[in-house]
């Protein structure tokens, strides 16, 4: 029994923005990654034997791209997420949690390391550098 879910879902294209590092130049740029989010219709189609299974569908994105450009080296690169799916019901507070990351992300790099933490590392830590030739 073949299971047609364009019956069940309607489907609607959309991008949505997300960080991830190249593992060639290791850096991190922002991509747009397309995605397929498919709403549960209002009810079962004519002709669907299945009420049961209808009643436990969800609405998901499905994540199109596999595969991006790396924008500083050029290099093609797989996505490094095990998500390809995503239930709606999951990330309902997704932009807000990003927007809470980033803040904090922004605000370590320039916040200077007082002397209490200084004194805590090892020396080995603390020494300046004399460059690669050491």
């Amino acid at each position: 029994m073949s299971f047609d879910e364009r019956a069940f879902f309607s489907e609607k294209p959309e991008t949505r923005p997300a960080k991830y590092p190249c593992p060639r130049c290791k850096r991190t740029n922002e991509y747009t990654i397309r995605w397929m989010r498919r709403t549960k219709k209002d009810r079962a189609p004519q002709g669907a034997e299945d009420r049961v299974k209808f009643d436990k569908l969800r609405d998901h994105l499905l994540r199109l791209d596999d595969e991006v450009t790396c924008k500083t080296c050029g290099k093609k690169f797989e996505i490094p997420s095990l998500h390809s799916m995503m239930f709606l019901d999951q990330i309902d507070g997704l932009p807000k949690d990003v927007d809470a990351d980033e803040s904090e992300a922004t605000e370590a790099p320039g916040k200077p390391i007082d002397a209490a933490t200084r004194a805590a590392l090892p020396a080995r830590f603390t020494r300046p550098t004399k460059g690669w030739r050491g």
